[in-house]
């Protein structure tokens, strides 16, 4: 499969070596995030410098300050606007996270705050979307906030492959006005399959180009 492809690729890493074999193996984009295990937090200051000086592809910074649920205090916010603004800074491509309320309702005003205070970089929510109680109104919610861009997400299910129906649906809603980026145990094995299942623009994995593992 050529790099060529008419999707991006974007690979999920959590080191600079990750990074330096995501692109070396055709990934078009990097979502950096620390701790992977734990869906990803914030990694640090020195790695999001280093991976943004060594890599030549568009760079993604995983903003989420705590492990768990996606419901932050307002000194959890405080701190992850110092994570946007030190993103802004160093000058990576974009942020990603998300916020939910106490009912797993998107919480849009936090969230639309965030975004603003991320303007001009590219703005990602991710996977707290699986979790509200109706992914489709969130889309239309999501698609009305102008300074998010992309919405990372397998449909409400486990996997991507599992979330097809249900996000071939997320497409249609966001249209033009968002990226719906499909994730989930997509790998370099069955990306073409869910491709053509979606066709979606955007497709993310942390298998996306293969094992990045020295």
């Amino acid at each position: 499969m050529s790099n060529f492809a008419n999707y991006i690729k974007e690979a999920c890493v959590e080191s600079l070596e990750q990074a330096i074999a995501a692109e070396k193996n055709g990934a078009h984009r990097i979502e950096l995030c620390a701790h992977l295990e734990q869906d990803g937090l914030t990694p640090s200051k020195q790695l999001i410098r280093k991976v943004k000086s060594q890599v030549n592809i568009p760079v993604r910074v995983m903003i989420r300050p705590g492990a768990g649920n996606f419901i932050y205090s307002e000194a959890e916010l405080e701190e992850m606007k110092a994570s946007i603004e030190f993103c802004k800074n160093v000058g990576v491509e974009g942020v990603v996270f998300g916020i939910l309320n106490e009912d797993k309702t998107l919480n849009l005003k936090a969230i639309s705050r965030l975004a603003k205070i991320a303007k001009p970089l590219k703005v990602a929510i991710h996977k707290a979307i699986d979790e509200t109680p109706d992914i489709l109104k969130a889309v239309e919610e999501l698609s009305n906030i102008e300074e998010v861009n992309t919405v990372l997400t397998s449909g409400g299910k486990n996997t991507a492959a599992q979330g097809i129906p249900v996000l071939k649906q997320m497409l249609k809603i966001a249209k033009n006005r968002l990226e719906i980026m499909p994730a989930g145990n997509i790998t370099i094995e069955n990306i073409e399959n869910i491709h053509r299942g979606l066709g979606a623009k955007a497709y993310h994995g942390k298998l996306i180009v293969g094992e990045l593992e020295p």
